[in-house]
Parts: C-alpha cells; structure tokens; sequence
C-alpha cells in the first residue's frame, strides 16, 4: 500500500480498548481527533492504528496511508505545502497550494495523519475542512492537544495508562523501559517488593507514557525504592506550592522538572539549548548552535549522549544522511522555558539561524559538483530547520533572510518547493534595499521559481530586472543566470529564436565568466533545447553532449539529467528512436535521486514517445498513464509549452495506431493506477 509511515521506534505496550475503538472509526467515520495531555502518547497511538489499518490491506484506502509530522512547523502559511510535500506533491502551478491539494485529492482514496496540529488549529481546522469538502474518499486522523473543532469530528481522549494491577500497562511499560536503560533492571524487579514499589512509581506519575519513560531511564543509576524515594519528594514540594495546573499537566510538569533537576548543569544548559531546534539536527549543528561559555564544543557530543541516555532527546539513524537527534514537543517546552529564564533565547536563535544560513552557502557552492546528491539528502532533511532560521531571519536581519533565501535557489527551483520558495524570496526582497549581489540573486531565484509554476509573464518580469540588478554589479555569472531566466521564459510558451538570441552562443561569449558555472550550464541547457525546437536536432545533440560531459566532469547529475533528455529529444528528431529511450533512461535515474517530480513527468512522457515509436503501444499508453499521474504531483501538465504537449500526444497518437483505442485507454488507466514511486 502506497504511504510513509515512519517507523516505530519503541516496543508498543498496552492500549487494546483504544485501538479496538479506532479500527471501526477509521473505516466509518472520516475525521478522527485523539485528545489528551503532552506525553500521554497519542502519536505513537496513531501510528499504531493506521499501522494496523494498512496492514489490513483496506481496499478502500488504494491511495495509501500518509503521516504528516507538523510538530516542527511553525508558519501556518505552510502548512498545506507541508502536507503536499509529504503527500509526495511538488506543485509546480500558478494556482494556490489549497487548490492543487484539493484538484489531486479529489478522486483519491487514502487516510491522512495529521500530527501534533494544537498550534496550528485554526489553519489546520481550514484545510481539513476544505479537503473533506472536496475529497469524498479521504478519511483524516489527526493528534493534538485541542480539538480542531470541524463538522463531523468524532473526538478520541487518550487517557493514561492503566495503573491498578500487578500487570497494569503502566508497569510494564515503566518495566520495559528500565530495561531499555539498563539489563540489571530484571534483577530488580524480580526482587520481592520491589514490583509493589514499581507500581507507586506508576500511580504517582499518573501512568503517563512520556513520564513513565523518563522515571523508567533512571534505573541506569538508582534502584526503584531510590527513585520511588525521590520522586515522593519531589510531588511533596509541588504540592506545598499549590500549583494551578490541572492534575495531569502538573504530573507531567513535576516529572520532566524532576528529570531537568537531577541532571548535570551542562546537560541542562544543553537541554534548554537545544530547545531552539524545530524538529530534528545532527552533531554538527548541536555543536556550532549549543556550544559556548562552560560548555565548550568538545564536551557537547558527550553531553549530548548523555541527554539521550536520559531519554531527553531521541537518536535515529536517517539513511544517507546519519544520526539525527530531535526532542519530543514537551520536553522542548520545558527547555524553551529555561532558555528565557536563562536570558538566552534571542543568542541561540541567532546562532540557529546563522549555522543554517552558513549551510545553505554551503550547499550553494557544492550543488554543481560531486557532492550534489549528498546535498541533496542533507537538505531534504534540514528542510524545517532552514525554514524555522528564515523566519527568524526575516524578523531579525532581513538582508541575512535575502542572502540565505537567494542561496537556497537549488531547494525551491531543483527539490520541488517552488510555492514556498516565492514565499521567502518575495517577503525578503521587500524588505531590503534593491541593490547589491544578494538582491540580484534573489531576483534570479525569485523568477526561477516562478518559471517553473507556469507564471511565464513574471518570470519574464523577474528576469529583466535581474538582467538589469547583474548588468550594475558586472558580475558575469549573475548575467549568466539572468540571461538563462529570460531565454526559457521565452522558450517554454514557444519562442525558441529568441531564446537562443539571449542564451545562445554569442550571448554567452559576450557575458564571458566561468563556462561551467550554474549559469553558463543552465545557458546551455537553454541552448540545446532551443535548437531542438527549431528542428536543428545535429546541433541540438552536439551542445547537449558537450553539456553532459562537463556535467559528468564535475560529478553534477541534476543538470546533466536534462542534457539526457535533450538528447533523447533530439534522437527522436532523428529518428533514432532506440537511442532516444537509452538516453531517457538515464535522465529517470538521475532525476529518481534527486526527487526531481517534474523531471520525471517530463521523461516518461518522453519515454512513452520512444516506445511508442519502436511499435510497442501497450508500453506507451502504460508510461503515458504514469506520466499522467506525476504530472497530477506536479500541477499543470506539460506546463502548458505546445512544445511539450506536441511530443506527448506524438506518443499517444502512435501507441492508439499500434493497438486501438481500447487497448490504449485500458492499459493507460492501468499506468495510471500504478503507483508514482
């Protein structure tokens, strides 16, 4: 079954009753909500059912089951394309988020998870509303702490665990988690007594999960009875201060304060610093982020370690990319609390933001060459932090906002997030002065984007105004990246002359600069795909190899994927319609590692061509299918250029001659039903 559920990372215990009630309410009822305090365990509750749901193969969910984490996001406006992007969306339109998620969703079948939404309720009270609306087949569950309030929520508390019993699920989820922490834990508890005491643990921390879990991780240095003596002593100080929180929140407040006491003063300097990160961050930026007066950046990974021993923060091992560690949201809460009490808030967010704004330069210098994949990955999975770092950029120091917003082009123009993108570029560009590199660059990037959701008229604008911000500066590369802007805006409605006019050969000598620069390249690019437009299929293939080569030399395989299928292209033009598939095929794979949607629109519709020109029709309309159902990931099809939308109903006329219409419509919709991986 198609979807993205995260996997589990701990045993699950207990919890029979709620997932024996949640089973008939995901296949009757489409909105769902689970309410309970912080830490009682509703997301780990969540995963487990839709878990069991999928694992069930529901025929009613054929479009999969999708887990959409929004604990990080901070920015309502965001939130529709964070749900798209999880969804496996890359809108690539001039229409809204909403209106492309709905349009997708309208004939899909599928179950959404929306996690942890209490600080986004009004926005995510919207959407849902608006996909419910529009969607008769998607049923959604969501996880917060306060109900969204929609028509037709069926709302689920999820209550603490059970406590009574010598085999309560509280204990064996305390048992269990001792043993995590520490194998003499099964010692213990096989001590007379020693379960009585483990069960006053449980009932003293009212059987919630997260407190539980935090007690359950101390085994590693105290015996029950020392844990059951201490934490006695600590409710007994809470309770002569007469706090005013409601019996679950003040047991879960008392916990996590306990677990913040008897920590280290270091690991509690590192734990309210580390508050500062949205969602997950690895050693590095814990390292430049956390790092500083009696906590040295040799000591942070040591400190750290001992955080997680401690169940403070969470480590995973994310494929391609390392370890990743993150904080659970209410033990973020807390240390966002000592961070003000400490007076450090403004200076650690400072810091975030200039790491991540350092990254992004980074990525920006590394993008076109060997490490470009890695890059890639890296970014994909600092996506939330590099937003959070934004934002705070934007209140703070708009033109660092501008610089970082410019160097991320590759993030918004080549990975899919064109919506965002505009975002962030065209709220930094209002608020500098329009002069300078950094303004320059985010004209550029602002119009690259724009060019890819079809917006052809601004993308042209943006493009003149970056052509003339490159001209003041005489910075030959920014000219470069102008002039390839303005040739494609031209191209792609159909213009191919005037395009080669302004990033043709002649144009890129008079510019001069570095030939294999982003700029140069993207030129090229331009180039070839224009002299295929005009039929010059030799030349066309001519300049796309010399591209392919240069890209080849540089280790580069986003750009090099596109000399691919320019050749491809051209092949076609040719005639060769063998070679056309080999180079298509290539383009795939290399735009498969990048999740470059859009360029894989494009090769199955060129793929499809190929095929059908070799005589096999049934392949054609099958990739044609799928073609189809990427292209619905992407927004409008073909991007409206004739160019595009000619070479793909070239494919379907031969493969309707090879094999008749209605083999053609049954292997389309076959193609079409296939999943988009």
């Amino acid at each position: 079954m198609p979807g993205n559920l995260p996997p589990e990372t701990a045993t699950f215990i207990g919890r029979e009753h709620e997932l024996g009630l949640l089973g008939p309410l995901l296949r009757r009822q489409r909105l769902i909500t689970l309410t309970g305090v912080g830490g009682v365990g509703k997301s780990r509750l969540a995963l487990r059912a839709v878990r069991t749901l999928a694992a069930g193969r529901r025929p009613a969910l054929r479009d999969g089951v999708w887990w959409v984490e929004l604990s990080p996001l901070r920015d309502p406006e965001l939130l529709t394309s964070t749900v798209a992007h999880a969804l496996g969306l890359a809108v690539h339109s001039s229409r809204s988020p909403d209106e492309e998620l709905c349009g997708w969703m309208a004939d899909k079948e599928l179950l959404v998870v929306l996690d942890t939404c209490e600080h986004l309720v009004p926005a995510a009270r919207h959407l849902v509303g608006e996909l419910l609306q529009t969607a008769p087949g998607l049923t959604v569950l969501t996880t917060t702490r306060e109900p969204l309030r929609c028509p037709g929520e069926t709302l689920v508390e999820v209550r603490p665990l059970p406590t009574d019993g010598p085999d309560s699920d509280a204990l064996a989820l305390f048992r269990e988690r001792a043993l995590a922490a520490t194998p003499r834990a099964a010692e213990a508890f096989a001590e007379p007594g020693t379960a009585a005491v483990a069960a006053e643990v449980c009932r003293r921390l009212d059987g919630i999960p997260l407190a539980l879990e935090l007690a359950g991780a101390r085994l590693r240095l105290w015996s029950v009875e020392q844990i059951a003596v201490r934490l006695g002593a600590r409710f007994e100080l809470l309770a002569d201060t007469g706090s005013p929180l409601l019996p679950r929140h003040q047991t879960l407040r008392t916990a996590i304060g306990w677990s913040h006491e008897l920590c280290e003063p270091l690991e509690r300097l590192l734990w309210a610093r580390l508050s500062v990160f949205a969602g997950g961050f690895d050693l590095a930026a814990a390292r430049a982020v956390c790092s500083g007066g009696p906590l040295p950046a040799a000591r942070v990974e040591a400190v750290l370690t001992a955080l997680t021993a401690k169940s403070v923060v969470l480590r995973t091992e994310v494929p391609g990319v390392g370890a990743r560690y993150r904080m659970l949201d209410t033990i973020r809460e807390y240390g966002q609390d000592w961070l003000a009490e400490l007076g450090e808030g403004r200076t650690v967010a400072d810091r975030h933001a200039h790491w991540y704004a350092q990254l992004a330069q980074a990525a920006d210098r590394g993008w076109m060459g060997s490490g470009q994949v890695d890059w890639y990955r890296r970014m994909t999975a600092d996506h939330m932090e590099l937003r959070a770092a934004l934002e705070h950029l934007l209140g703070t120091d708009p033109a660092a906002a501008l610089e970082m917003a410019g160097a991320l082009w590759f993030l918004w123009f080549c990975c899919g997030h064109v919506h965002e993108g505009q975002g962030f570029l065209e709220r930094a560009l209002r608020a500098v002065p329009p002069t300078g590199p950094a303004y320059a660059q985010g004209l550029w990037a602002a119009g690259a984007v724009c060019l890819l959701r079809g917006d052809l008229a601004r993308a042209r604008e943006y493009g003149e105004r970056a052509t003339a911000a490159a001209a003041r500066l005489a910075d030959p590369e920014r000219e470069l990246r102008a002039a390839y802007l303005l040739g494609a805006s031209l191209l792609m409605p159909g213009d191919p002359v005037r395009a080669l006019e302004i990033a043709g050969p002649a144009a890129r000598a008079a510019f001069g600069g570095r030939p294999d620069g982003a700029g140069g390249l993207l030129c090229r690019l331009v180039t070839s795909y224009a002299l295929s437009a005009l039929g010059r299929f030799e030349e066309a293939m001519a300049e796309a190899a010399s591209l392919r080569e240069t890209c080849v030399r540089l280790g580069e395989r986003w750009m090099r994927a596109y000399a691919d299928y320019v050749l491809a292209v051209a092949a076609l033009g040719l005639g060769q319609h063998g070679e056309a598939a080999r180079h298509v095929r290539a383009m795939l794979a290399g735009k498969r590692l990048l999740g470059d949607r859009f360029g894989i629109a494009l090769g199955l519709d060129l793929l499809a061509a190929a095929v059908a020109g070799l005589g096999d029709g049934d392949l054609a309309a099958r990739l044609l299918g799928n073609s189809h159902a990427w292209w619905r990931t992407v927004g409008r099809p073909q991007m409206g250029s004739p160019s595009l939308a000619a070479l793909r109903d070239e494919g379907e006329r031969q493969a309707r001659a090879s094999i008749g219409d209605e083999a053609y419509e049954a292997a389309f919709r076959g193609g079409a039903q296939a999943p988009t991986d």
